[in-house]
């Protein structure tokens, strides 16, 4: 998220697409209705006429998996019409011309064809986006639960970009997180493709974070079976199964199956394939969950022995810092001791690291940070909050300070609402120390990429993340400098650079403490303090890139979904080749689209999202008495038209059979927030599985007041390309009266 919730009070425009924060996000949503308020136009673009849809000025309805396609258009009404930024293009991006060049590819006629949309509707939108100084684009899992995921998400902030609203207040890409620590989960490397703070898997970023955990990497290595394996990118949460189910995908993990599972606060019930889930689960030597409430998934699968259930205690019953969607960081006090056996996570994973004979070592680091107080023992979690902010420095941790961030907690009343600017004693820092917080003295930065303001108030450049040449060996530093700085477009800062970017002298004493150091690796602060002290951002100066060059789609392109509801349109625009290997999992994409005339056997369209009632899984809500009264029963939205025509009527019960063969067993529900050749389904159900109710599984005292069944079991296969997150925005079903 480049800006902040209260920043889109300063949009003039804001642009809703794959998103429904009025349901996933109601916080967020009454920042944009006070934004409307002040006099912004709301334009949501949604397959579903959701409740967002409802409060924006305009509702645009999309078919599902074709948002590239949507923006591609819009930039070639855009191009033609000359509404894009061209002294902001110049300055600070790279490869637009090239956009521009596919975009040409998109005649509004076919993208209307493509989408649905009206040519009319794809032209207003784009020019009042276009005109709005500045304006906001808003997405969330719409975007990014799909095969080109990947792509949806960069062809947004390329459409931003080209109107020059990143780095700008009231505008940027913004992507709402439904809780708290989803924002928090990424920066800590809770991927299996990444250490925290984003640095990747690479023997340097090893040698890294062991200097900071004081272990020797040699130690490290031992516990992997090879140097490739410690540097290879591991399952993902939604290809695990096929490391326990399918045998051709053992190769990528050292020719063995996945044998045990720990599964801590995550509804991996939610998760496509559930099917796939039970039967891997039902495989398992051994399976293991640490939550506050029964996992969905421990009462579907059929294992007699080797499930644990472990008590972990909530929110409220610990501390320490969370993330906010914003990049921000808060403080929460503990209100109430654990109750009963629940206990607190790190004691669950101190005991673990015990058992597994590394605890020492697991603590190492908290121990010398007391050692340098003079304490005897750690203090949790201030003394790991310390080593998180000293150890991730790529985004920018080291200014979020236990000390500060209490600060904010005890003087939130001191902070704007809607610029984060601290007044009285926190004057000079922003709410939450959003990263990147260089320093104890910096701010931290409520918009990202900003280089209209000096660096110690939060101003940047664009990151120099990919050298300072393209292939073609255009330059990719920008002319522009920092208000306040005599430097123009720089590379990141490093111990070998620093001096010439700078124009300083180092002392010898400098010199050997950062020797072999960038601004993000070492233990000392000194490249990023003499950065700031010169005005620059400690990551350069450059531009943007528009093209990937490394990736299979350099730039992104539309391709239609696997099981497309436009089987006549795959020719044109057919998905990606098979891949092996993608998060250790051997994933199907062109030969699935082309196995069969999917929508033959499978001819609606199915769309999932959440419920406003309900958080996720529905795990914890469903458990909540009045919640549950809210939304009991599981259903599927259908055009009455549709539903005729299949000789249901409201509240039939009727079975959705999935692309897989899979069913389940729901109310109809008559509904003409979906299209007629579209249905929907909320994705805050589980306790039921293909019409047997499972509530006499739970433990004694656990059983939800609500139960339903997952959605996850019918929607269809398929994977991002590049992350392997689950398609479950888009798929096929077939409806049939039970």
């Amino acid at each position: 998220m480049t800006n902040h919730l209260g920043d889109m009070q300063f949009s003039k425009f804001i642009l809703v697409i794959g998103a429904n924060p009025a349901v996933n996000h109601p916080v967020g949503m009454v920042h944009i209705l006070r934004a409307k308020e002040a006099g912004a136009h709301i334009v949501c673009v949604d397959p579903h006429f959701s409740k967002t849809a409802a409060k924006a000025d305009e509702y645009v309805r999309i078919r599902s998996g074709t948002d590239v396609a949507f923006v591609y258009g819009m930039l070639n009404h855009i191009y033609t019409q000359k509404l894009y930024d061209e002294k902001y293009l110049k300055e600070r991006v790279y490869g637009y011309e090239e956009i521009f060049k596919e975009a040409q590819k998109y005649p509004l006629d076919e993208v209307a064809n493509i989408t649905g949309i009206p040519v009319d509707t794809i032209k207003r939108v784009a020019t009042q986006m276009a005109k709005a100084k500045p304006a906001s684009l808003i997405w969330n899992q719409g975007l990014t639960q799909h095969t080109v995921g990947t792509n949806n998400t960069r062809i947004m902030p390329i459409l931003q970009l080209m109107l020059g609203n990143i780095g700008k207040n009231g505008g940027g890409v913004n992507i709402l997180r439904g809780h708290d620590n989803v924002q928090g989960a990424s920066d800590m490397g809770n991927l299996s493709d990444s250490l925290p703070g984003y640095y990747g898997l690479a023997q340097g970023s090893w040698k890294h974070f062991c200097a900071h955990w004081d272990v020797d990497y040699e130690w490290m290595q031992k516990r992997f079976a090879s140097k490739e394996m410690m540097e290879k990118t591991g399952y993902a949460l939604s290809t695990w199964r096929f490391g326990v189910l399918d045998e051709e995908n053992f190769a990528n993990n050292n020719n063995t199956p996945i044998k045990a599972l720990v599964v801590i606060g995550n509804g991996i019930s939610t998760t496509s394939l559930l099917d796939k889930t039970k039967a891997a689960l039902d495989k398992l030597d051994l399976v293991v969950f640490i939550d506050p409430y029964v996992n969905d998934v421990a009462v579907i699968t059929d294992r007699k022995d080797n499930l644990f259930l472990l008590p972990a205690a909530s929110q409220m019953e610990s501390s320490g810092s969370v993330a906010a969607t914003n990049r921000g960081y808060q403080w929460r006090y503990q209100v109430m001791k654990p109750m009963f056996e629940c206990r607190e996570d790190h004691e669950i994973l101190f005991d673990l690291a015990q058992r597994l004979g590394f605890k020492e070592e697991f603590q190492k680091s908290l121990y010398n940070i007391a050692k340098k107080e003079g304490r005897k023992d750690f203090i949790w979690p201030d003394d790991a909050t310390t080593e998180m902010a000293q150890s991730i420095r790529s985004i920018g941790l080291q200014g979020m300070s236990a000390k500060r961030l209490k600060e904010h907690c005890d003087n939130w009343h001191m902070f704007d609402k809607v610029t984060l600017a601290g007044m009285g004693p926190m004057k000079n820092q922003y709410y939450g120390l959003p990263w990147p917080c260089w320093s104890e003295k910096h701010p931290g930065t409520p918009v990202m990429y900003n280089d209209s303001i000096p660096v110690m108030q939060g101003g940047m450049g664009f990151r120099v993340n990919w050298g300072i040449k393209a292939p073609d060996g255009t330059n990719l530093l920008s002319p522009r400098r920092l208000p306040g700085s005599k430097i123009t477009g720089h590379p990141a800062i490093t111990a070998e650079n620093i001096e010439s970017v700078l124009g300083i002298k180092l002392t010898e004493k400098e010199k050997t403490s950062v020797k072999g150091t960038s601004f993000s690796t070492g233990t000392t602060n000194i490249l990023v303090e003499k950065a700031l002290q010169a005005g620059l951002c400690p990551y350069g100066n450059g531009k943007a890139r528009m093209i990937v060059w490394d990736w299979y789609d350099k730039i992104p392109i539309h391709r239609e979904p696997l099981h497309s509801y436009r089987p006549d349109l795959t020719q044109k625009y057919p998905t990606f080749p098979d891949k092996k290997n993608n998060f250790r999992a051997n994933l199907k994409y062109i030969s699935r689209q082309k196995e069969k005339d999917w929508k033959q056997e499978y001819p609606l369209n199915m769309l999932t999202g959440r419920l406003v009632a309900h958080m996720g899984t529905g795990t914890e809500t469903r458990s909540a008495k009045y919640l549950a009264e809210i939304y009991n029963e599981m259903f599927v939205e259908i055009h009455p038209n549709t539903a005729l025509s299949l000789n249901v009527n409201d509240g039939d019960d009727v079975w959705v059979y999935g692309t897989s063969g899979t069913k389940i067993l729901v109310k109809a529900k008559y509904s003409y927030r979906v299209d007629e050749g579209s249905v929907f389904l909320p994705q805050n159900f589980s306790g039921i599985y293909e019409g047997k109710n499972l509530i006499d599984r739970y433990p004694q005292g656990t059983k939800p007041y609500a139960v339903g069944e997952a959605a996850s079991m019918v929607t269809s296969y398929g994977f991002d390309y590049n992350t392997a997150c689950p398609e479950t925005k888009c798929g096929l079903c077939r409806i049939e009266k039970a």
